[in-house]
């Protein structure tokens, strides 16, 4: 039996599922899991950054550097991340886009109440922002799917 749904084909005749990813951009990519894919894309680059020059990345955002592994381990983090982004956004996961865009804003409040208890410099709100920019677009596309379907 073979079970196909926006473009992704889950084999169940087998006796082991096999999810087939189209290769080929035949089916369109929705509007949230373009911005899942973006999104994702953003923390893969952050990540390369944070693990192949660290003091680069902290240099600009005007911060000390270090000689700490824990930025790089943060690198390594971040692009898993971006990976699970990039990973949904190709599986068209709707359920982990709207649980993205709770995580995103959550961030967001997150970094902002470090910063308001200094504990750790206001340039990382920048961050918290690209976030929430991020999961407004997430819940924008998810809202227009709603009208679609």
């Amino acid at each position: 039996m073979t079970v196909e749904r926006t473009g992704v084909r889950l084999d169940c005749g087998r006796r082991t599922p096999q999810l087939n990813l189209p290769l080929s951009r035949d089916i369109p990519m929705s509007k949230p899991a373009r911005s899942m894919l973006v999104f994702g894309i953003y923390l893969i680059a952050n990540a390369l950054l944070l693990v192949a020059s660290p003091n680069t990345f902290l240099g600009l955002l005007g911060l000390a550097p270090t000689t700490e592994p824990w930025i790089r381990v943060l690198g390594i983090v971040v692009g898993v991340l971006g990976a699970y982004y990039v990973a949904a956004a190709r599986q068209e996961l709707t359920g982990f886009f709207r649980a993205t865009v709770w995580g995103r804003a959550i961030f967001l409040l997150g970094v902002a109440l470090l910063v308001l208890l200094r504990l750790a410099p206001p340039v990382l709100i920048v961050f918290g922002l690209v976030d929430v920019a991020g999961a407004l677009w997430t819940r924008a596309g998810l809202r227009s799917q709603i009208g679609t379907a």
